[in-house]
């Protein structure tokens, strides 16, 4: 493996980048009086809801590498504290699914508002092919780094 040239470079730097981003989401746990998890799981949640799926306690603690223990440990938490709430399935209401709270939505918004919007006005700087370019390797790099995982 080389280890100069413009090519390492870039690793490094992103290297460097997700260094500051989990320092900055540490910040956040931190000033919020949360455990990293629950800012990872919080994060999961609001993906899935993005993507209009819905989350069980069993996908999200497999998303999060958690025994079912540690799960409900960690759901427990986050709905004492007002993050998520246990609604029952859409489509199957026997099944019983987490949502994130609109409130903590609005404090993430609070607090990573202003970083996103600077990425936004970045990348806005980019033509559309760029961004193509862009999120080409993101999602090379994450898809690498999902693998090493398995």
């Amino acid at each position: 493996m080389p280890s100069h040239g413009p090519e390492m470079e870039i690793v490094h730097l992103l290297r460097a980048v997700t260094v500051e981003l989990g320092l900055h989401s540490a910040r956040f746990a931190q000033r919020n009086a949360m455990h990293p998890t629950d800012v990872r799981a919080l994060i999961a949640l609001m993906d899935a809801s993005r993507a209009g799926e819905e989350m069980t306690a069993g996908r999200l603690g497999a998303e999060l590498g958690l025994n079912s223990a540690g799960t409900t440990s960690l759901i427990d938490r986050l709905e004492r504290a007002g993050h998520v709430r246990r609604v029952r399935g859409r489509e199957d209401r026997r099944k019983v699914v987490v949502e994130v709270d609109e409130r903590a939505v609005e404090l993430g918004q609070a607090f990573f508002g202003p970083l996103i919007g600077r990425a936004v006005e970045l990348l806005q700087g980019y033509d559309e092919g760029e961004r193509a370019v862009i999120r080409g390797f993101l999602t090379g790099v994450r898809e690498a780094a999902a693998a090493e995982g398995t």
